[in-house]
């Protein structure tokens, strides 16, 4: 038979069985990676932004490229690799940044080893990019840098006005492709209050135009890569045709939107400033 215990006793034994839980250890956190290796160029940026250097094992081998990445000054003497299996299993990572469908040779190579790995698609979106770094952030160890990243983002956005009039710009590059909707630019665009020329005429997120159909589309602005200021090329030759002239232009350096990830702001401030001033 089982005695009944009696109030104050009962009090004592909850007490005591919630200390014994309370000083129980929790689940163990996993380390942070000491291994970090890159195989994609957008990555690369939020490596050197989100991760400690000692970390980074290896980045894409445009990680130093001023024309493809807007971190290159940020990676110095860091480590390069040009990608292939042979050389992530020499760098022996616990962490791998990759791209999904690319190198599918070295990804099929190195999967089923004991390798982490992260996959990012390409950011087509703001929201794409906050998610990556919080993906990012938190993959490398340092949930806290993403959170501080985001916050700021957040906040220099929110302090760039709008354009008045819903002006159309055309994304115009060389050899007369047109960048559509579902982009990055398109998002940018929006963003500021601008009409993706692309989107008023229902092309695709990519497609081509000749100076005869930008003449008639007649947008209010064109935005061009800085590197075409020059002829350099055929392909950038179009883009001086005295046709297009008279057409407004803003510019941006490919950098900042080859990838989604914190250029994303400097390229809304300077798209916005160089708006205001015109």
């Amino acid at each position: 038979m089982t005695l009944p215990i009696e109030k104050p006793v009962r009090k004592v034994i909850l007490r005591s069985c919630l200390m014994v839980m309370l000083c129980l250890p929790g689940p163990v956190a996993a380390a942070p990676p000491k291994r970090i290796v890159s195989l994609n160029l957008c990555a690369d940026q939020l490596l050197l932004a989100l991760a400690d250097r000692s970390q980074i094992a290896a980045l894409t081998r445009f990680a130093r490229d001023t024309a493809m990445s807007a971190e290159a000054a940020r990676a110095g003497n860091i480590r390069t690799s040009r990608g292939s299996a042979e050389d992530v299993l020499a760098l022996n990572p616990d962490l791998i940044l990759a791209s999904p469908g690319r190198r599918s040779g070295t990804m099929a190579a190195l999967k089923g080893q004991h390798y982490q790995i992260l996959e990012l698609p390409s950011a087509e979106s703001y929201d794409a990019i906050i998610t990556q770094i919080r993906q990012v952030a938190d993959a490398v160890g340092h949930p806290e840098r993403g959170v501080a990243m985001i916050r700021t983002m957040n906040a220099e956005l929110a302090a760039i006005p709008k354009v008045s009039g819903r002006p159309i710009a055309a994304y115009y590059q060389r050899r007369g492709y047109l960048t559509g909707t579902g982009t990055l630019i398109d998002d940018l665009m929006q963003r500021l209050g601008l009409r993706n020329l692309a989107g008023v005429l229902g092309l695709p997120a990519l497609s081509r135009l000749s100076v005869e159909q930008m003449v008639m589309a007649r947008p209010d602005y064109l935005i061009v890569e800085s590197a075409t200021d020059s002829v350099t090329d055929q392909g950038t030759e179009m883009l001086h045709h005295p046709a297009l002239a008279d057409i407004p232009r803003l510019k941006l350096p490919q950098a900042w939107t080859v990838c989604g990830g914190p250029s994303y702001v400097r390229a809304a401030k300077s798209l916005s400033a160089q708006l205001r001033a015109r």
